[in-house]
């Protein structure tokens, strides 16, 4: 990345300027123009065989009407010395094409600015004071590693115990397929006192709250009618909404199209997984019910100072289908980064789903797909822009954005409410059924966690699981037919002991792909380690990275192919 990098007072990094945010707007960042297929290839131009034998050290001007990828087709067998500079040429003008597209203009929500004292920054792992206050020394200490990029920076931090941070310096990390992780945008997040802000933290009281009832039991139970009465009364919750109140059935899913059909949980989190010359079951080890952490103040404490849990989870000893929150939290404590994801392939191969229609092999009556757009060329995408996505979140996370946890926000309110500390936090949250609920329940106003080490130790904006799903479902949506309707759905019993029918709505690929995503993205607030706009946003972040990745590697495929086609997340459709 070029050199735009400055100090604020407080040590900001880059030109993450900070905008001014209303409780009703966030700061959008320009979006990138679409990555066109036409737009990139149309830059690749017919290269002749004579210009093709200049050595790898000469570069002529890229002129004429083919691209270099209809050109290869056509050559059929190259000489070794023209194949290898027909490649330095793909490579090169995918550079040249990221390189002329817009940067996006990095804006923080202003926090960290704001408040001296860095209430509303991550600071998790570092010293604190009795409040949970981060030491600015240590802070200052932080920024300066992060200004620097160095490894000797990094490694001058002082912790507060013996938890390290998570993989700080790999913010700089480059990306040679897709766009480079610092040249994709996102909003900024809610501010620390806005009313979005205290309405996500209602919606993280509440998931505590109701992580023991079951799925099926949403629209019934009174503590999930309790949870879309006090939601309702919210001025800015952004979640789904009908008459602009929230019915139990529409808590804690996303806003994708799908998300509210059918189950609360995606259909590829429940059925069998053919893995091989094996099935796996999707019953999974979960935690018993009532096994939350950091709801005592010293605990807490030592927590965010950066201390080891002196607990461990308390584990059923029954294997279950996911049937409730604290099923979906410890799923997504466990799971490696693309796990669901590559589930969610292998069971549309063996439903033999359609594939797209602009897949080439759909109409060749000579060739099936294999190495390209068969399947070892989807399982591979699903695997490869897992971690161009993460290392997109990471660069927002650690240089833009640096947003406290849910936990550390807990703990402000807290402070605030038993007198120890004055805090400028929204009334709404404050007045909060949810709060009231959670001092009645655990004698605190800390924020009852699903894991005994609370969040990770790294910023909360945007979510690394959300990313990662957001990339992950964009590419099976490129691949597989979204509108296929998905035979035989199931449910999980509310014991988690079986799947039963399910009778409802007819459940799509496109509409089940975009729940999986949500699922995952928000099943990390169950747990309580992340905030809703951190799985949303995440998700965008996700989705374009892999539209970047699609983009490019369109340039190396010599069938005749129109183009990846997917319906986004904002219910757009478009073609790569």
């Amino acid at each position: 990345m070029a050199k735009q990098q400055r100090k604020t007072q407080s040590g900001h990094i880059w030109e993450a300027k900070a905008t001014r945010t209303h409780d009703r707007g966030r700061a959008e960042a320009p979006a990138s123009p679409a990555l066109s297929r036409r737009a990139f290839l149309g830059g690749l131009s017919g290269v002749s065989a004579a210009t093709l034998a200049v050595g790898i050290t000469g570069v002529s001007s890229l002129v004429g009407t083919k691209s270099a990828r209809v050109e290869a087709a056509e050559m059929g067998s190259l000489h070794p010395q023209q194949r290898r500079q027909q490649a330095y040429r793909v490579r090169r003008q995918a550079a040249l094409y990221h390189r002329t597209l817009p940067l996006p203009n990095h804006r923080a929500n202003g926090d960290e600015d704001r408040y001296p004292n860095k209430i509303a920054s991550f600071s998790k792992g570092l010293p604190h004071n009795p409040l949970g206050e981060v030491d600015l020394a240590a802070y200052t200490a932080l920024l300066n590693a992060l200004s620097a990029g160095q490894f000797a920076a990094f490694e001058a931090i002082p912790l507060g115990g013996r938890v390290k941070l998570a993989n700080p310096q790999a913010a700089y990390t480059f990306e040679l397929a897709g766009p480079d992780p610092h040249q994709v945008g996102m909003l900024a997040p809610p501010t620390f006192r806005s009313a979005e802000e205290a309405s996500e933290l209602a919606e993280v009281y509440w998931q505590a709250l109701t992580r023991d009832v079951p799925f099926a039991a949403y629209d019934s139970h009174p503590l999930t009618l309790a949870a879309a009465a006090d939601l309702s009364r919210f001025s800015d919750f952004r979640g789904p909404k009908a008459g602009g109140g929230i019915t139990p059935s529409m808590l804690f899913r996303g806003n994708t199209p799908g998300d509210l059909v059918g189950p609360y949980l995606s259909q590829f989190l429940w059925l069998d997984v053919p893995y091989g010359a094996t099935i796996i079951v999707q019953r999974y080890r979960t935690t018993v019910a009532g096994d939350d952490y950091l709801t005592a103040y010293p605990a807490w404490l030592n927590i965010q100072r950066g201390f080891p849990p002196a607990r461990v989870n308390r584990l059923d000893s029954t294997p279950r289908y996911l049937r409730n929150g604290r099923d979906v939290g410890e799923y997504v404590h466990r799971d490696f980064i693309y796990q669901a994801c590559l589930n969610a392939c292998l069971i549309l191969l063996a439903l033999r789903a359609p594939l797209k229609a602009t897949n080439p092999y759909t109409r060749s009556v000579t060739q099936g797909g294999f190495v390209t757009f068969g399947a070892p060329h989807v399982l591979d995408m699903v695997a490869r822009v897992a971690n161009a996505a993460l290392k997109a979140s990471w660069c927002h996370k650690w240089l833009v954005h640096r947003r406290l946890r849910p936990e550390a926000f807990a703990g402000r309110v807290h402070n605030h409410l038993t007198g120890a500390a004055q805090y400028p936090l929204h009334a709404e949250v404050l007045n909060s059924a949810a709060v009231g609920a959670i001092f009645h329940t655990y004698g605190t106003y800390l924020l009852p966690m699903a894991y005994p080490e609370g969040a990770p130790t790294h910023p909360a904006y945007p979510a690394g699981h959300a990313a990662i799903a957001g990339a992950c479902t964009t590419v099976l949506k490129a691949f597989f037919n979204e509108p296929f309707v998905i035979a035989n759905p199931v449910v999980a019993s509310p014991d988690g002991l079986a799947l039963i029918p399910y009778r409802g709505s007819a459940l799509t690929v496109g509409g089940e792909l975009n729940k999986l995503a949500a699922n995952l993205a928000l099943g990390r607030d169950m747990a309580g380690v992340h905030w809703r706009s951190d799985g949303i946003e995440g998700l965008k972040l996700g989705e374009t990275v892999a539209i970047g990745l699609l983009t490019d590697l369109n340039a190396t495929y010599t069938e005749d192919f129109g183009g990846f086609s997917l319906t986004k997340f904002d219910g757009t459709t478009i073609t790569i």
